[in-house]
């Protein structure tokens, strides 16, 4: 991609006035072009293999296929497309099951305009980003002794590698 193109997004959300907004919104900001929306996690994944975008701003919860279930499919799919998770759901559980699934970002609706714009740029640039709550939170996460870690591991599968790459992104 040269500078001269604009970044593609998709917004996948299930509220109609959420996904409006942030349509209005992000087709004021010069360098970026919505290139389509979703309103459930299986339009997500067609939009997505249709129009190959750079970016989706994806959901967590919507009805059918969770956005979720649909960054692992779009990163199976059209492994080149970013997947920026912006959602209202803060829990630890639902943050590490979305970086599993393949997002490059995560960052709560309630971040600013200049936030999210920033993390679209970010993410297409190959970084990882979170919101501030979110990412003090995953360093606390990483940072707390293996014993106390282990009792409330939501992912125990993980290797130790893959830890350490998940220590580094935070």
């Amino acid at each position: 991609m040269t500078s001269a193109q604009p970044i593609r997004i998709v917004v996948a959300d299930d509220h109609p006035v959420v996904r409006s907004g942030l349509v209005a919104l992000l087709g004021t900001i010069p360098g970026l072009e919505v290139a389509g929306e979703a309103d459930d996690g299986d339009s997500a994944v067609r939009v997505a293999v249709e129009r190959e975008p750079d970016v989706i701003l994806m959901d967590v919860r919507m009805p059918g296929t969770d956005g979720i279930e649909a960054t692992r499919l779009i990163k199976e799919q059209v492994p080149g497309c970013r997947v920026l998770i912006l959602t209202m759901h803060d829990d630890d559980a639902t943050v590490f099951t979305a970086m599993k699934a393949g997002a490059q970002g995560y960052l709560l609706k309630e971040a600013e305009q200049e936030d999210i714009v920033r993390a679209i740029h970010a993410v297409v640039a190959g970084e990882a980003i979170f919101g501030p709550g979110v990412a003090s939170r995953l360093l606390g996460y990483f940072s707390e002794p293996p014993s106390t870690a282990g009792a409330d591991d939501p992912f125990p599968e993980l290797t130790d590698r893959e830890r350490s790459i998940l220590d580094l992104l935070a």
